[in-house]
């Protein structure tokens, strides 16, 4: 990384230790307001009065894991710990010019650590105020006005801006910029504000450069079969495609389903700091954070318990979980489509994007809501409420036996504790939930909805790279690619993984039939990206060799579940492959290091690749018995659809982490069995009884049969 020191000096004064800004006494809670407000007085003190910042993250900036790690098992053993200092990490820009800086400031002693202005082709995200400014010029150009008044739009017509990050593809890219695609929403009824614009999408995208804020390019769209651009004319108007329930004939026989609690859930909800929360939920114990880029957070736990990291029956299972990265590159080869490919994660942030659900629309039943504060562009608090809702649900049949012989039933039903946020990223929405149940396994699962991005294609014609979804109206297929982030602490930090795989025996005296099969583990010894293999049911473990089951001798592992998906189709050598580091594996497992958070970098902005998990795993470091962390990849191939138009039903995935020889039994067999008493269902089925024969054995050891019906 090209970078260059830049002054550390501030007109703040002598630094006073813990002082009122930085008394928070967990090392993992999210920034306070007024941490963010002594965070931006710091930065702004380095340089003169009249110099206007352009903040663009203000977060937590972590401790160490070489620190975390003797402060939490302090923590756990209930001895007293010296405080760890409390910093922030800055990424600014001095306004209106190229100039991107990181740094790094020490609320404890109120001071700038670190500050560093980053070279060629590191741009910073986009932000809300940023976006609604270069939607504003791109439509105040009175070249782009120009070009839409060739299309002889009716009077009235509202047209609308969609910004999006322009990408890269190594021409004339160095510069930060937007490629602004242009919708009109429905001329016909000008006053409906939530009429759907993506339905009327037109083949004029302004580009704007963010250095002087002003409109550089005007590229006109193809909208055939090849990447020839026809000149602009009067525009045909085809009918509207909304979605919202006004403009539905809505069904009349659908009746109310009620989650009901009476006596309240069945977790507890302890603040930390200003925001954060740690939850305690059937033996589960952890701490729920939240930032900027990756919103939720799961990490680290209970100041007021005997737990450490993400902890079930009080035994150590993760030290931090989160979404590192998402990528969603598009399939249309033509300029200046082949661009297209978000990181909505690197590129805006999902914290910034959240969503404040709703009681009863978003979260259904008994609800607990937290909520955050992140920055303004000025560097001022900014509070959002809301942002994480924690609930339980039922999740059907947990286990179930029932004795044929006599016909009792043992069933219990599953309980989850599900933590969501929602993100809306322009015109797709992500419904993201970490999710735990009570047998210790854990969840992530993305529900995908949304309307799909659209552009304008020719009356009468097809391509294969997109589906028409109304008249006029191309979508294009795409792939959505999530990283996963995963530190494990399974009963400490000294973990493994491997990957076991069911192979036939070959047909010998031993087995003669070839019915055999055995299973057989490969540890991995070096960092590396790995993959699926669904033929040999090739399934990866982390495991503690340190630790054994006390039954079977095995070490304590957990068991990776990751559905199998089409990665990466661009050429390995295109900009979106080289970009998105994680998307062609579907797991990469790497040494631990501070702050290699970003599967595709800490700066996807127009990035050039090489700064991700695929750069960190070519380190080939030893990582056996190691501190390891895992990226796991999941994702969708999106074939676009009718069906996906003018909303798209929600398209569901899920990465589960199961127990694999880590607990000496079922650890759900002591969850109380299902009941109509308890779970007051209006209709109890029949017992079950099913005829049976049994032998039982008598005083003189003779057997005899009897009939059972």
């Amino acid at each position: 990384m090209s970078t260059e020191h830049v002054p550390l000096t501030s007109a703040i004064g002598a630094p006073e230790r813990l002082t009122s800004v930085s008394r928070v006494s967990y090392p993992l809670a999210p920034l306070t307001s007024s941490e963010i407000t002594k965070t931006a007085e710091l930065i702004q003190a380095l340089y003169p009065a009249e110099t206007n910042l352009h903040f663009k993250i203000v977060t937590l900036e972590e401790p160490s894991k070489d620190q975390l790690i003797p402060y939490l098992d302090a923590q756990h053993n209930g001895q007293k710990r010296s405080p760890l200092d409390r910093k922030a990490f800055v990424c600014y820009y001095i306004r209106n010019t190229d100039k991107l800086h990181e740094a790094v400031v020490n609320l404890s002693l109120q001071r700038v650590e670190s500050n560093v202005r980053l070279g060629p082709n590191y741009h910073g995200p986009g932000d809300a105020q940023e976006i609604l400014l270069v939607e504003k010029v791109a439509l105040e150009d009175e070249a782009v006005k120009a070009e839409l008044a060739k299309l002889s739009l009716p009077e009235g017509t509202a047209v609308i801006s969609d910004p999006w990050i322009y990408g890269s593809d190594g021409v004339d890219d160095e510069r930060r910029m937007y490629q602004c695609f242009l919708y009109m929403r429905n001329p016909h009824d000008p006053s409906n504000l939530d009429s759907n614009h993506y339905a009327f999408p037109l083949a004029i995208s302004p580009v704007v450069d963010t250095v002087d804020m002003k409109v550089v390019r005007i590229d006109l769209l193809p909208t055939g079969i090849d990447h020839t651009v026809h000149p602009l004319g009067p525009l045909g108007i085809h009918p509207p495609s909304e979605y919202t329930p006004e403009h539905q004939n809505l069904r009349t026989d659908l009746k109310p389903l009620n989650v009901v609690q009476p006596q309240g859930t069945s977790f507890k909800a302890t603040r930390i700091g200003e925001t954060g929360e740690v939850i305690e939920w059937q033996k589960w114990s952890f701490m729920v954070g939240f930032n900027q880029r990756e919103g939720i957070v799961i990490y680290d736990i209970v100041p007021l318990g005997s737990y450490q990291q993400v902890r079930y029956e009080e035994r150590s299972l993760f030290f931090r979980l989160s979404l590192s990265d998402m990528n969603i590159p598009y399939a249309d080869p033509r300029w200046p489509f082949h661009r297209k490919a978000a990181f909505d994660l690197g590129d805006a942030g999902a914290g910034q994007m959240t969503n404040n659900l709703k009681l009863g629309c978003d979260c259904l039943g008994s609800i607990h809501y937290l909520h955050t504060v992140l920055s303004t562009a000025e560097g001022e608090p900014f509070p959002m409420e809301n942002v994480v809702c924690i609930h339980e649900q039922d999740a059907g049949i947990g286990w179930k036996h029932t004795n044929y012989r006599t016909g009792k039933a043992a069933v219990v039903r599953s309980r989850e504790l599900v933590v969501q946020s929602i993100i809306t990223v322009a015109n797709y929405e992500y419904i993201m939930a970490f999710i735990f149940n009570q047998a210790g396994e854990l969840g992530y699962e993305v529900r995908a909805t949304g309307i799909v991005s659209t552009q304008p294609i020719d009356d009468g014609i097809e391509v294969p790279w997109g589906t028409i979804v109304h008249p006029g109206v191309l979508a294009t297929h795409h792939q959505h690619i999530f990283s996963l982030r995963v530190d494990p602490a399974i009963e400490g930090h000294r973990n493994r993984l491997v990957y076991e795989e069911a192979h036939p025996m070959p047909r010998s005296d031993f087995n003669p039939h070839g019915v055999g099969y055995t299973v057989e583990e490969t540890l991995v010894e070096k960092s590396a990206g790995l993959d699926l293999n669904p033929d040999a049911n090739r399934t990866f473990k982390i495991q503690n060799t340190s630790v054994r089951n006390p039954v079977n001798g095995k070490p304590v592992g957990y068991k990776i579940q990751l559905p199998p998906f089409q990665k990466m189709i661009a050429d390995p050598q295109s900009f979106h492959s080289r970009r998105a580091e994680f998307a062609d594996h579907n797991l990469y497992v790497v040494r631990h290091r501070d702050g290699e958070l970003y599967a595709g970098g800490k700066y996807t902005n127009q990035s050039r690749g090489g700064a991700g998990v695929r750069a960190w795993a070519d380190r080939r470091d030893d990582i056996a018995d190691a501190d390891l962390v895992l990226y796991l990849q999941f994702g969708l191939q999106h074939a676009t659809r009718i069906e996906d138009f003018p909303v798209m039903p929600c398209e569901i995935i899920r990465v589960a982490l199961k127990p694999s020889n880590f607990f000496d039994k079922n650890p759900a067999l002591d969850v109380p069995p299902s009941r109509q008493e308890f779970n007051r269902s209006t209709l109890a089925a029949e017992q079950h009884r099913q005829p049976a024969v049994e032998a039982t054995v008598g005083q003189d050891h003779a057997v005899c049969c009897s009939s059972k019906l």
